[in-house]
């Protein structure tokens, strides 16, 4: 399962990533928008990071206009490792040296195929750990750091 949401900016290529998950046989949970209405990002974004926080939910994608709104709320939230992606590289990158847990696309920046590509690449790149690993055990701790202040 893979939760999706997206505001107004990202809302056409929310429901074209959501036809092509199902399509791959990945249950699509689409948490809004619904409509072309202009709504604030943060209350979507929040919807998926709590989700994937709380471990609801295994991954989710996020989308508005830039995708810099979207990857700033979903990063307030403990254990998700949201990236904003622009390319194929960036796109492998987030699952194999960050084995990021939210992808960050800009509805506004990208073209429906190049979205659909870039979450592709996402799906199908592994994790490499090792040193990686370590890594992300930084991030972990620090996270735990700031929960006890």
């Amino acid at each position: 399962m893979i939760a999706v949401a997206s505001d107004h900016g990202g809302l056409e290529l929310k429901q074209t990533i959501c036809d092509m998950l199902q399509a791959r046989g990945l249950p699509c949970e689409d948490y809004g928008t619904d409509g072309t209405d202009s709504v604030d990002y943060p209350d979507f974004g929040a919807k998926v990071a709590a989700a994937v926080a709380a471990e609801k939910i295994a991954s989710g994608i996020l989308i508005c206009g830039t995708g810099i709104g979207m990857s700033i709320i979903a990063n307030k939230y403990p254990g998700v490792r949201a990236a904003l992606v622009h390319n194929e590289f960036t796109a492998q990158m987030a699952k194999e040296h960050n084995n990021a847990n939210v992808l960050i696309l800009g509805g506004r920046i990208l073209s429906p195929e190049d979205g659909l590509k870039l979450v592709e690449i996402w799906l199908d790149t592994e994790f490499a750990g090792g040193r990686h690993q370590s890594r992300l055990d930084k991030i972990v701790a620090a996270e735990q750091r700031l929960q006890k202040q």
